[in-house]
């Protein structure tokens, strides 16, 4: 498969995951952390976890749309800035399962799944560079 077509699926993919975990964390943040780490959220919890969820909701939507278009210079910067995002959530998911109470199934799932695409993202991206470049 060419690379502008397997990055305009993972950001496909982005788009559909981030945008309803998102709304999962903009409507219950406190459910969120639940579901991952079995620990409860209150306070000022709740409102970063919305807040997270809001960022989430526009990372999915900036993807979404960025499917469309996966060459252009405004899609490849979505598409490094979705890398960060799941290099920063594949480490902290790993880091929580195993500091908040000896490995959490969920967070460790969640954190595969963030690497897994980190990873591919990486190399459609990196495949990019490179096929631009021969040509």
């Amino acid at each position: 498969m060419n690379k502008p077509v397997w990055l305009a699926r993972l950001l496909g993919i982005g788009g559909v995951l981030e945008t309803v975990t998102g709304l999962g964390l903009l409507l219950d943040p406190a459910g969120g952390a639940m579901a991952l780490f079995g620990s409860s959220m209150e306070g000022a919890g709740v409102a970063i976890g919305r807040i997270g969820g809001g960022g989430l909701l526009s990372l999915g939507i900036a993807c979404w749309v960025a499917r469309k278009t996966p060459i252009s210079p405004a899609s490849i910067g979505v598409a490094w800035a979705y890398l960060a995002y799941n290099v920063v959530a594949c480490v902290t998911l790993a880091w929580a399962s195993v500091a908040l109470g000896g490995g959490s199934l969920p967070a460790l799932g969640g954190a595969v799944l963030h690497g897994v695409l980190g990873a591919a993202l990486l190399g459609a991206l990196l495949g990019r560079s490179h096929a631009s470049a021969g040509a």
